[in-house]
């Protein structure tokens, strides 16, 4: 069972910024693809940025150029560093494990934290 604790969301204005971490407890971190997942109210949740654990990243058409997602292994440690945050980002942010050890998938997720940006 992996835990992943949260931490950084807050109340930013619109051109802010905000770095948000998530602190695994599994000793065997870097085997997982890590991932930071929205939702706003109203919306679907959303697969913002993801790093998998050869370094590859992936991230959403509306966050490119401005979010960074990242990895420290030995912290067992995921950051998004969010810049230029616009009205639009404000959301529930997630941050998700997940191993494929085929057939199957293990997937966990942290207790989610606000970002919330005013205009």
């Amino acid at each position: 069972q992996v835990q992943l604790v949260e931490s950084g969301g807050g109340l930013v204005q619109a051109g802010g910024s905000l770095r948000l971490s998530c602190v695994a407890s599994e000793s065997i971190f870097t085997t997982y693809d890590m991932g930071w997942f929205r939702q706003a109210p109203g919306k679907q949740r959303e697969l913002v940025a993801r790093i998998f654990s050869g370094g590859r990243t992936y991230y959403t058409d509306s966050v490119k150029g401005r979010f960074t997602i990242s990895r420290d292994n030995a912290k067992k440690t995921v950051y998004l560093q969010m810049n230029s945050l616009k009205p639009e980002d404000t959301a529930v942010y997630s941050c998700n494990a997940r191993r494929v050890q085929f057939p199957t998938t293990y997937e966990y997720w942290g207790q989610g934290t606000q970002v919330t940006v005013s205009s």
